[in-house]
This record gives C-alpha cells, sequence and structure tokens, in this order.
C-alpha cells in the first residue's frame, strides 16, 4: 500500500493537471462565446466587455 507522503504527491499532480485543464477548457468556451454576435450573447446573459475581462484574468502572466 501506497504511503501517505507518496499518496499526496499523486493527488498534487492530479490536481494540478485537472486545474490546467479546467482553465485550457474555459478559455477555449471564453473564445467561442466571443464568436458570438451581442444580442446572442445578451439572450444568454453574457456581455462581451464581461468576457474579455475574464479571458485577460484567465491567465495573469
Amino acid at each position: 500500500m501506497a504511503s501517505p507522503t507518496r499518496r499526496n504527491v499523486f493527488r498534487n499532480a492530479l490536481d494540478a493537471v485537472v486545474e490546467a485543464r479546467s482553465r485550457q477548457a474555459a478559455s477555449y468556451v471564453n473564445g467561442a462565446l466571443l464568436m458570438l454576435d451581442d444580442e446572442t450573447l445578451r439572450a444568454h446573459g453574457y456581455s462581451r466587455d464581461a468576457l474579455k475581462k475574464r479571458a485577460r484574468s484567465a491567465y495573469p502572466f
């Protein structure tokens, strides 16, 4: 059976991969939403300005 330290290393690695993929998916969806026209965005509860701001804040570097 794996030691608690070893399990933590794997758990941390898995958490990092999940976080990276979540950011990647959010970036993809955000880009796809930005391709829609303003009327469609408004109809679904989004604003172009908020999406642009969220795109900039997703990657602070």
